[in-house]
C-alpha cells in the first residue's frame, strides 16, 4: 500500500492568485485536488507568509472553500512556536508557486501524488456512470 505523504502547501499565487494582502481568486482545481488529495489520507500543512490576521483570513477562506489543516506553519498542531528554533516544516512535499520550474497545474499536481493508480481511477469513474453508455 502507497504511504501517505504530509503535503506543505503556500496560500498567495498556489491555492488562490496572488494578490497580497487581499486573498485573489481560487487557483483552478486547487481546492479540488487538496479535498482530494486529503480524502486519500494525506496531511495537508498551510505553509505560508502570511501571519496575523492575514493568517487567519486565510484559513478562514480555506475553510469556507471545504479544506481544514492538519497544522498551519508548523509541522505539528500541537507543536508550540519558539521563535528560538528554525520554522523549518517537517514536510514529503511542498508545493510553492515559486518552486525551480515553476508551479504546474493542479490536476498534474494531483494525480502525481495521488495514492490511487491510472487504472483505479478509470474503473471508478467507470462505476460511478461518467463515462455514458459504454
Amino acid at each position: 500500500m502507497p504511504k501517505s505523504l504530509t503535503i506543505a502547501v503556500d496560500f498567495d499565487g498556489t491555492i488562490v492568485e496572488n494578490k497580497f494582502p487581499e486573498i485573489g481568486k481560487p487557483m483552478l482545481f486547487a481546492f479540488e485536488s487538496l479535498r482530494k488529495l486529503q480524502e486519500e489520507g494525506h496531511r495537508l500543512i498551510l505553509w505560508t507568509y502570511r501571519h496575523g490576521v492575514k493568517l487567519d483570513d486565510a484559513v478562514e477562506f480555506c475553510g469556507k472553500n471545504g479544506l481544514k489543516f492538519h497544522a498551519i506553519n508548523k509541522s505539528y498542531p500541537e507543536e508550540e512556536f519558539d521563535d528560538t528554533i528554525s520554522r523549518k516544516i517537517l514536510a514529503d512535499i511542498f508545493i510553492d508557486d515559486r518552486n525551480l520550474g515553476g508551479m504546474k497545474g493542479w490536476g498534474e499536481i494531483y494525480h502525481s501524488l495521488s495514492l490511487q493508480k491510472p487504472d483505479q481511477k478509470l474503473k471508478k469513474k467507470k462505476k460511478s456512470g461518467l463515462f455514458g453508455r459504454f
